[in-house]
């Protein structure tokens, strides 16, 4: 299963050229992390952040700007998981305009303790199974 997530392209995520700044995607990556949490596992981060104490810090982050997007563009960004490790999850996100790729993001984050600043393992009972259902399979995109 993939998560889709529409996002119009604001004024506000573009250069004089008129094309997304390269560095808004990885700010709108992180607003679809934060929209998963919310609506595909559940969770929302003031639940994750205040009640569980848990936060998810990006520790690797690869980008891959295939097209351009343009102020006005609805791109869908396209979440999926692609491992699950005993505290990290490395995650695919693809923005779309309509079947066109423009930009992949591989993203690996942790679960982590915000007090203690420490991994936190992802457990059978409660996160493994709701990240499981977002496992890529081999023929998505």
């Amino acid at each position: 299963m993939t998560y889709d997530r529409p996002k119009r392209i604001r004024f506000a995520h573009c250069d004089p050229a008129g094309i997304v700044f390269y560095p808004r995607y990885v700010e709108l990556f992180n607003e679809v992390v934060e929209d998963w949490f919310a609506d595909g596992l559940g969770v929302d981060f003031h639940t994750l952040h205040e009640d569980m104490r848990l936060g998810i810090p990006m520790v690797k982050l690869e980008v891959e700007y295939l097209a351009p997007s343009r102020y006005g563009d609805l791109l869908t960004f396209r979440l999926h998981v692609v491992e699950i490790g005993n505290a990290s999850l490395q995650l695919e996100i693809g923005a779309f305009a309509g079947e066109q790729l423009r930009v992949r993001g591989r993203l690996k984050i942790v679960l982590a303790d915000i007090d203690k600043l420490r991994p936190v393992p992802i457990t059978e009972e409660f996160w493994r199974p709701k990240f499981a259902a977002y496992l890529k399979q081999p023929e998505q995109k």
